[in-house]
């Protein structure tokens, strides 16, 4: 299961949670414009872990858009305030 570039990301909940900029590793990184208010100006991580498949062009979660969300990281790993 190949998570690719612009890829929407979905919660198991079918909640949107963002578009893929690209995968780092083991992170799938936002695009900036998907962050929540206050944090525009950078880029969030999920876990690549969370992907329970890949579905045309949409990544769906194996949890809601606000589990993911919650377990978002910085691109330093520490957790999104």
């Amino acid at each position: 299961m190949e998570v690719r570039e612009h890829m929407k990301v979905i919660g198991k909940d079918g909640a949107a949670v963002g578009t893929v900029d690209r995968v780092e590793g083991d992170r799938i990184k936002l695009t900036k414009k998907d962050s929540p208010s206050g944090h525009q100006d950078h880029h969030h991580f999920i876990d690549k872990e969370l992907v329970g498949s890949v579905e045309g062009d949409v990544a769906k979660l194996s949890v809601s858009a606000d589990e993911a969300l919650k377990r978002a990281t910085e691109s330093s790993g520490q957790k999104v305030r």
